[in-house]
């Protein structure tokens, strides 16, 4: 599938931000910076280079959550629900802010981003400036949303906690499941590129290999494992649910995937340093590793997203 990918040169190496996967890839050939369409197949078997190693003063990718209303109430979710949310002027101007930096990639999340209005509108304001934009959404408002991201936004990240409404809808409310799916399905009829990202906990790493099978049936891009984080609502789960690192990369490393398929872990080690804005327009940054989220500063400028330490995998 050709699609778009973020190019930068970064200390001399030429590197590739996959908005779907959220990795970025060093290029075996030089690549003039700003957005280019890609193979997405040949682009995944590029090596991974980790943010850290990236080189850059700002991140290579970065969670922007501008939005803290969401339908549902999932116990494992990550954002701050206390925090003030801005207006849409601020949105607008805190897209035109993220664009005017060196940022690769930023994914739009929340709360849940598909209640914002101008989400488009703050997609093309992101991508004007040469990054590329997914979005993660619990998929309930996709099915009708989808044929008006494309052509806007490089990909969509759609959250499943399992591969069946029983196991789905236990953690995320009724209906939850299929409203994901329907909103998956047509999001593929779009061609919007389409990652399946799960949380994997004590209670769910039965069903990851089921999971990979129903990505692969509904025609998704790939899925990626997201280690819990026991930060926002999912700090008050209980720690029982975390696997370690060590747990994570053996289950993910016995699973059966389809050549067509992209796995990925994103491990807690790996998330440390990364970088989130939030809904109140505010820099915060994970911990490492990332089992805690600091506060840094209101984000004014390109110079307050600036690195403090090595940068975090998405």
């Amino acid at each position: 599938m050709i699609r778009a990918f973020a190019v930068a040169v970064r200390d001399g190496t030429t590197l590739v931000h996959d908005p779907a996967t959220g990795l970025t890839h060093r290029t075996p050939r030089a690549l003039p910076p700003g957005r280019a369409e890609l193979d997405g197949t040949e682009a995944s078997g590029w090596p991974v280079i980790h943010p850290a190693a990236c080189g850059g003063t700002v991140p290579v990718s970065v969670c922007w959550s501008p939005i803290v209303r969401c339908n549902l109430q999932c116990p494992h979710c990550l954002d701050d629900k206390s925090v003030t949310e801005l207006g849409a002027a601020d949105r607008r101007r805190i897209a035109r802010l993220i664009a005017g930096t060196d940022v690769l990639g930023v994914d739009i999340s929340g709360g849940e981003p598909l209640l914002l209005p101008d989400l488009a509108q703050l997609a093309d304001e992101l991508t004007a400036g040469g990054c590329t934009v997914s979005v993660t959404t619990n998929g309930w408002h996709l099915q009708r949303r989808a044929g008006r991201l494309a052509g806007h936004v490089d990909a969509v990240k759609v959250s499943l906690d399992g591969p069946s409404s029983l196991v789905h809808d236990a953690w995320r409310g009724p209906e939850s499941f299929s409203r994901a799916i329907d909103g998956v399905k047509e999001a593929v009829a779009a061609g919007l590129c389409v990652q399946i990202q799960s949380v994997l906990m004590a209670s769910s790493r039965a069903f990851a290999q089921d999971l990979v099978r129903l990505a692969h049936r509904l025609g998704a891009a790939g899925v990626t494992f997201l280690q819990m984080l026991p930060i926002g609502e999912a700090a008050r789960l209980p720690p029982a649910e975390m696997l370690s690192d060590n747990e994570a990369h053996a289950l993910v490393e016995r699973l059966d995937v389809p050549p067509e398929l992209t796995v990925r872990l994103r491990t807690r080690r790996g998330a440390g340093g990364f970088t989130v804005i939030r809904a109140d327009g505010r820099v915060w940054r994970n911990d490492r590793p990332a089992e805690h989220i600091s506060a840094l500063r209101p984000l004014r400028s390109p110079a307050d997203l600036a690195l403090t330490g090595p940068d975090g995998s998405a």
